[in-house]
C-alpha cells in the first residue's frame, strides 16, 4: 500500500476469506513488511482464528535477515508480543529463548538469532502481534502468521 503522490500515514489491509465453506482452501499465512517506530508507532498485525476447532499458529517478527533480500535501515532486534481478547500476552525476544525446538522442527525458524518467534495453538478468536524494537530501536521488520495446521 502507498498513499496517493507518496504520502504516508496509517493505513489497513485487510484479508477475508469469502468462500469458508470449502474445508480444501485455507490462508496459509499473511505478512507485512513496515517501519516500527517507539510508542504507538510500533508494528500491529491482527489476526482471526475461524472454525470451532483450535488452530496451530507460529508467529515471526523479522529484522536483521532482510538485510539479505536487499531491505535497508532493518530493526536489529525485534520483540514480538502476542495478545488476545482476554488480556493475556505472550512475549519473545530473540526466537532461541523460548520454543526452540518447536520452532526449528517448524521449518519457519528465523536466519538470525536476534528475531523473534511464538508458536502457539489459539482458540478461535481475534488475536494481535505487535512488533517493537528492543530498547526502542526503530527500523524496518516483517510481521507473519502461518498457520501450522
Amino acid at each position: 500500500m502507498r498513499g496517493n503522490a507518496h504520502t504516508t500515514g496509517v493505513a489497513l489491509v485487510e484479508v477475508y476469506d469469502l468462500e469458508g465453506d470449502n474445508p480444501d482452501v485455507e490462508l496459509a499465512n499473511i505478512s507485512t513488511r513496515g517501519k516500527v517506530e517507539t510508542g504507538d508507532n510500533v508494528m500491529i498485525g491482527g489476526f482471526i482464528i475461524g472454525g470451532t476447532e483450535p488452530t496451530t499458529v507460529l508467529v515471526r517478527a523479522l529484522g536483521p535477515s532482510l538485510t539479505a533480500a536487499g531491505v535497508s535501515g532493518v530493526l536489529e532486534d525485534p520483540v514480538l508480543e502476542l495478545h488476545d481478547l482476554n488480556g493475556n500476552t505472550t512475549l519473545n525476544d530473540n526466537w532461541r529463548s523460548d520454543q526452540a525446538l518447536a520452532i526449528s522442527g517448524s521449518g519457519l525458524a528465523p536466519a538470525n538469532d536476534a528475531e523473534s518467534v511464538i508458536t502457539a495453538t489459539l482458540v478461535p478468536g481475534a488475536y494481535t502481534a505487535i512488533v517493537r524494537g528492543n530498547a526502542d530501536t526503530t527500523g524496518v521488520a516483517l510481521v507473519e502468521v502461518y498457520n501450522l495446521q
